[in-house]
């Protein structure tokens, strides 16, 4: 790609507010054919956004969009019409994909294509166009195949191909490898590449720096919904970039080798029954000690979340014994769970780790309410839950008009810090920490790494569920993966490499051996 390169996209002075607050602000950019651009920013500086007035998801208050016609002339997009946008050959992959699982492949792709009264599907023109377009892109994939017989890395295709399918010029892509393997992400970032040779220009969001350096050949950079820097990848390195994100360096802490202490946790051939694989657990063992970290890798659905919900209390064990500082926990309820010691961070922030409608400090009493420091004679001491979250607030610097508002008020970022507050300020001895930094800007997951280490370095012992393979490495004493609702051993961190790691992840334990 080149500056030659002809433009087919321009975004002018986009301005859109929601209430007092300005989401983007006069924000202008400017892509050419064959270019791939990466979007960076903390939470809530604007990408989503802007990348919703692109599609036509929402309607800027100022500024407008400008696509290339056939003849390269740039004409002005239509506000608010999705339609418009796929028209004028904008595509969306969503980080959540938008499939119908008991569909085939080929319905999937071709679904909203032809006309409602047609008496006949076109399937053999639609076979013969795909096949070109597999040849082209390298994404092959069984048209006759069930989406729910599919892979995580498979479903990506069939949204990358109903775009091109639809003739896509310009292809936005939200947080593309957030439910991928390495072997699988390196692979989509090859197609990109390939599609972006052929004319194919293509805007991805993400929070992974390394995939912004190695991936993109231009990166624009939001900071409270204002554009403040637009670079060439070449050249910079992921420090700048972190940088440019936050406005200020950021430190990143470093976990420093230690001995682990007594067992806290100990799983011996726990099975949990389930409708499927993401809510069954079998035969799994693992033990986590004193001041040590395990961190839980594979790709999303293949039992974590039942692991996750074993570990805080919710299902109970159909098989096998669960033990927490030497005594089998044959009640599971989550009461008994925190009572136990069990500082829980879920994985949803926002329907699990918080209520909404309650306050911040209401929120940060929530799960040990019942103790004495919070209630006498089943009164509710609100002085000593309201000094309470004004200390989690100075400790950990979460960014709130005060202990009073609402909780759904704060950002991903500061919702977050709020919930460590939480689970980690009465010291617990088990930390369960499933998915702490998804979504996260850099800064904010600094943040919630050194608190963790902090953890560790007093003893707690910590179940890392993570797909965020960089964090995993830079947490994890030693790292087990999650495959098909069954756990592998557990290997030392420095034993093991992003290889061997996605081919575990990937099912073939042979090949990583």
């Amino acid at each position: 790609m080149t500056d030659e390169n002809p433009v087919v996209l321009e975004l002018r002075g986009i301005t859109k507010r929601f209430g007092p607050l300005v989401a983007n602000e006069a924000i202008d950019l400017v892509m050419r054919k064959g270019e791939i651009l990466a979007l960076l920013g903390e939470n809530g500086a604007g990408k989503t956004t802007l990348m919703n007035i692109l599609f036509g998801h929402y309607v800027a208050d100022e500024g407008g969009v400008f696509v290339a016609d056939g003849a390269g002339a740039l004409q002005p997009l239509p506000p608010g019409s999705p339609r418009a946008a796929l028209d004028a050959g904008i595509g969306m992959v969503h980080q959540h994909f938008a499939l119908a699982e008991n569909l085939t492949v080929l319905d999937n792709i071709t679904l909203g294509t032809e006309p409602l009264f047609r008496l006949s599907r076109a399937n053999s023109a639609a076979r013969a166009k795909l096949a070109g377009l597999m040849q082209r892109s390298g994404l092959k994939i069984d048209l006759d195949a069930q989406v729910s017989q599919l892979s995580v890395g498979e479903r990506q295709r069939i949204e990358i191909l109903k775009a091109l399918y639809r003739d896509a010029r310009i292809l936005v892509l939200d947080e593309p490898t957030a439910v991928l393997t390495p072997q699988e992400s390196d692979g989509l970032f090859e197609t990109l590449r390939s599609l972006a040779a052929h004319g194919l220009s293509v805007v991805f969001i993400s929070h992974k720096l390394h995939e912004v350096v190695s991936g993109s050949d231009r990166v624009a950079v939001l900071r409270g919904g204002r554009k403040v820097a637009e670079i060439p990848t070449r050249g910079s390195d992921k420090a700048q970039l972190a940088e440019l994100m936050v406005g200020r360096a950021v430190s990143r802490s470093k976990r420093e080798p230690r001995a682990p202490g007594a067992p806290v946790l100990i799983l011996a051939d726990v099975s949990v029954g389930g409708a499927n694989i993401r809510q069954r657990l079998e035969n799994v063992s693992m033990t986590v000690r004193e001041g040590e970290i395990v961190g839980i890798a594979g790709v999303s659905g293949n039992g974590q979340a039942a692991l996750a919900n074993l570990l805080s209390g919710l299902v109970t064990p159909s098989a096998g014994t669960l033990s927490l500082g030497g005594k089998v926990m044959s009640l599971c309820d989550p009461q008994e769970f925190v009572a136990a010691g069990v500082g829980r961070i879920p994985e949803d922030r926002h329907h699990e780790g918080a209520v909404g409608s309650m306050t911040i400090a209401e929120n940060i009493a929530l799960e040990t309410i019942r103790s004495r420091r919070f209630q006498r004679f089943g009164f509710l001491k609100f002085g000593a839950i309201r000094a309470r979250a004004e200390e989690a607030i100075k400790a950990y610097d979460i960014r709130c008009p005060g202990p009073d508002a609402p909780i759904r008020q704060l950002s991903g970022g500061n919702m977050q810090k709020a919930i460590l507050a939480r689970a980690l300020d009465d010291a617990p001895r088990l930390i369960l920490a499933n998915q702490p930094t998804r979504g996260l800007d850099v800064g904010a997951v600094a943040e919630v790494h050194r608190r963790l280490l902090l953890a560790r370095e007093r003893g707690a012992a910590i179940v890392l569920i993570t797909e965020d393979l960089d964090e995993l490495f830079e947490l994890s004493d030693r790292v087990a993966v999650m495959f098909r609702s069954r756990l592998t051993d557990s290997f030392a961190s420095a034993d093991l490499d992003l290889k061997t790691l996605g081919l575990m992840m990937a099912g073939h334990d042979n090949e990583a051996a």
